[in-house]
C-alpha cells in the first residue's frame, strides 16, 4: 500500500468497520472482527490502490433478492473505500432463463461497460467456453475457506473463471403443528400425508394436499425432478458427463412417479403445482394449502413475515428440515468479463464480495446462503436462522447440474420431457437419452 494517500485510506477502513460492528450491536465474535480487519489492512488481500485501474466498475447482475437490498449495501461500502473505482449493478428483469439470454446477448455484443457478471452457477462452463470471462490466476487468488461445492461451480477445463458470490440448496419445508418430527425419507413423507388427509378437517381448513414444488416449465422443473431422481438413486448425467439414463431408468422412473399427479391418490402433490414456480408453491403453503413444501431458503423469509399486501394470509406455522435426498446446488459466481479495461479492480471488487466479512453480511442481513463455512459458525447467523446448520450440511452434500457449455439446451429438452410425463402420467420417452447426449453437445 503506498505511503501517499494511505492514512485517508486507513481513516476509511476504520469507519467502515466501526459502521459495520455497531450496525449489528456488536454481535460479530470477537475473533471474526479481528480477523476482518486484518484482512482489509493486509495488501496481499486487498490491492493497494495505485495497482487498481482507475474508473467505474460495473456488474451486470439478475435481481437482488435479499432483504433490504444487502448487495447494494456492499457496493456502497466499496465506494466509500474506493472513490477511484465507484461501482453498480445493473439488474435484468425476469427469471432466470431470461436472465441468462439477455446476459448472453449483451456480453456476446461486446458491451464494453460491463466490468463483472454475476453468473448463476450453470452459466459458468457456457461464458467460459465461449471467452467472454477471464480466466482468475491460482497464484494471485486466495480461494481458502469457501465450500468446496460452491469453488467447484468456478472451475472449468482446469481454470478458475469465477469466485462463488452465494450458494443455495434446496430445503424441505413442513408443517410444525401437523408434523413434529420432519420426514427423513419420501416414505415417511406420504405415509404422514396420507395420516393427516384421512382425518376429518376443521370446517374452512384449506389444506387438500401433501406436497408442493416448482414443477411449472422452468428451470426449476429441472432442479426439482434432478432432486427427486436423486433420492431413488436414479440419474440422467454422470459427473464426468456422460448421460447415464438408460442404465438407470428404472429408479429414475421411480423418483418421478413421487411428482406425478397419481390418477389413484391425487392428493399427495398438489395439482397445481405444475403451473409453480418458487412464488406460487410459497404462497401456496403460506395459506396452509399443502403440508410439505420443497423450494431454497428465500422462501423463509416470505413464510415468516407479517401478512401483508403480497402475501396477505398469516403465516402457518412451519418448520425446516434437508430434503429426503440430496439437493441441486444454487448459487451464483461472480467473473471478470473479457471486454473489462479495469480487470485488477474488477477483481478486487470481487474479492471484497466474497470474503468472510461481506458474506456474513450477505447472510445475517440478507438472507443469502454464504459460500464460507465460517460464516455458519457464527452466533449472530444461527440465532436469527435457526436452519443455518441444516442449509451447510444441505450445500455439503447437494450434487452440482452438468457443467456444460450447453446446459440451457440441457435443460430445455430434459425438463420438456418431463414436465408433459408428469402432467399426464406417462413414462419418459425411449429416445430421451439420446436427446439428452446430443443436447450436451449443443445440438
Amino acid at each position: 500500500m503506498p505511503a501517499s494517500g494511505s492514512q485517508s485510506y486507513l481513516d476509511r477502513v476504520r469507519t467502515a468497520v466501526r459502521q459495520g460492528v455497531e450496525s449489528t450491536g456488536w454481535r460479530y465474535t470477537s475473533w471474526l472482527i479481528l480477523g476482518v480487519v486484518i484482512g482489509l489492512l493486509i495488501p496481499k488481500v486487498l490491492p493497494s490502490r495505485s495497482a487498481l485501474e482507475e474508473g467505474e466498475l460495473v456488474i451486470l447482475s439478475g435481481r437482488d433478492d435479499s432483504a433490504n437490498g444487502q448487495r447494494q449495501a456492499l457496493i456502497n461500502q466499496w465506494n466509500d473505500l474506493h472513490p477511484d473505482n465507484q461501482a453498480r449493478i445493473v439488474e435484468l428483469p425476469g427469471q432466470a432463463d431470461a436472465q441468462h439470454s439477455e446476459m448472453m446477448a449483451q456480453a456476446q455484443a461486446g458491451r464494453s461497460d460491463v466490468d463483472i457478471y454475476n453468473l448463476d452457477v450453470t452459466w459458468t462452463a457456457e461464458f467460459a467456453h465461449r471467452g467472454l470471462i477471464r480466466p482468475l490466476d491460482p497464484d494471485e487468488v486466495d480461494t481458502a475457506g469457501f465450500l468446496a461445492r460452491p469453488l467447484e461451480t468456478c472451475r472449468y477445463d482446469g481454470n478458475l473463471w469465477a469466485l462463488p458470490f452465494n450458494s443455495d440448496a434446496g430445503l424441505l419445508y413442513y408443517r410444525s403443528d401437523l408434523v413434529p418430527t420432519p420426514p427423513r425419507s419420501w416414505t415417511r413423507l406420504k405415509l404422514e400425508t396420507d395420516q393427516i388427509l384421512e382425518r376429518p378437517q376443521p370446517p374452512g381448513s384449506p389444506l387438500i394436499a401433501g406436497y408442493t414444488g416448482q414443477l411449472d416449465n422452468y428451470e426449476g422443473l429441472t432442479v426439482n425432478a434432478l432432486e427427486a431422481i436423486w433420492s431413488t438413486d436414479g440419474d440422467v448425467v454422470s459427473p464426468s458427463g456422460d448421460v447415464v439414463l438408460a442404465d438407470k431408468l428404472q429408479e429414475t422412473e421411480l423418483g418421478l412417479d413421487r411428482l406425478r399427479q397419481s390418477a389413484t391418490d391425487p392428493q399427495f402433490v398438489l395439482p397445481d403445482s405444475y403451473a409453480y414456480d418458487e412464488t406460487r408453491s410459497t404462497q401456496a403453503f403460506r395459506e396452509g394449502k399443502v403440508m410439505f413444501m420443497r423450494n431454497w431458503p428465500v422462501a423463509y423469509r416470505s413464510l415468516a413475515g407479517p401478512a401483508n399486501e403480497a402475501s396477505p394470509a398469516p403465516p402457518v406455522p412451519f418448520g425446516v428440515a434437508a430434503l429426503p435426498g440430496p439437493s441441486v446446488l444454487g448459487g451464483q459466481n461472480l467473473a471478470i468479463a473479457k471486454q473489462s479495461s479495469k480487470p485488477r479492480a474488477a477483481q478486487a471488487l470481487i474479492e471484497f464480495l466474497t470474503d468472510a466479512r461481506s458474506q456474513q453480511l450477505l447472510f445475517e442481513r440478507g438472507g443469502f446462503a454464504a459460500t464460507r463455512e465460517i460464516v455458519y459458525r457464527d452466533s449472530a447467523v444461527t440465532d436469527q436462522y435457526k436452519y443455518a446448520r441444516v442449509l451447510l450440511e444441505a450445500i455439503e452434500r447437494s450434487r452440482l447440474r452438468p457443467a456444460t457449455p450447453y446446459y440451457n439446451r440441457f435443460s430445455e429438452v430434459f425438463r420438456n420431457v418431463v414436465h408433459e410425463a408428469l402432467r399426464d402420467r406417462k413414462p419418459l420417452p425411449a429416445d430421451l437419452p439420446d436427446r439428452l447426449r446430443e443436447a450436451l453437445k449443443g445440438k
